[in-house]
């Protein structure tokens, strides 16, 4: 399997992580009924903690249909490379690095992790409109 399909496969976990983690803790805040119910009733504010996991989910999905096209277009195409292959791995690395900053609260460096992951992407996007 090529690096940029094994970084695909391996990001689909780490979308799982988002899932799982910012869900565990609005559940922990509005307890299990919330959680199996219909959820139509309005709820206070999200505590710290659950609202940044939340946005650093939100954040993901709204990069991860840009990886998954860039990712499946460089193996579709048979497009690629070492270049491909080090932007796919660094912007897997760069996702994973961002979700513990954000969860934790951390400026600035996690901003930095969001932007090695979106040029790694540009990277990949370049290499497919140069070939």
């Amino acid at each position: 399997m090529s690096a940029e399909l094994t970084v695909l496969v391996l990001s689909t976990l780490l979308l799982l992580a988002h899932v799982m983690l910012a869900i565990r803790f609005k559940t922990k805040q509005y307890g299990v009924d919330w959680n199996m119910g219909a959820r139509d009733e309005d709820l206070p504010p999200l505590n710290a903690v659950a609202a940044r996991l939340e946005r650093a989910r939100d954040n993901f999905l709204e990069t991860y249909p840009v990886a998954i096209i860039a990712l499946l277009a460089v193996e579709i195409t048979g497009t690629s490379s070492p270049a491909t292959a080090a932007a796919a791995w660094a912007w897997l690395c760069a996702r994973i690095i961002y979700l513990p900053l954000y969860w934790a609260g951390v400026p600035k460096v996690r901003t930095l992790a969001w932007g090695a992951g979106l040029l790694a992407l540009l990277v990949l996007i370049g290499s497919l409109l140069l070939s």
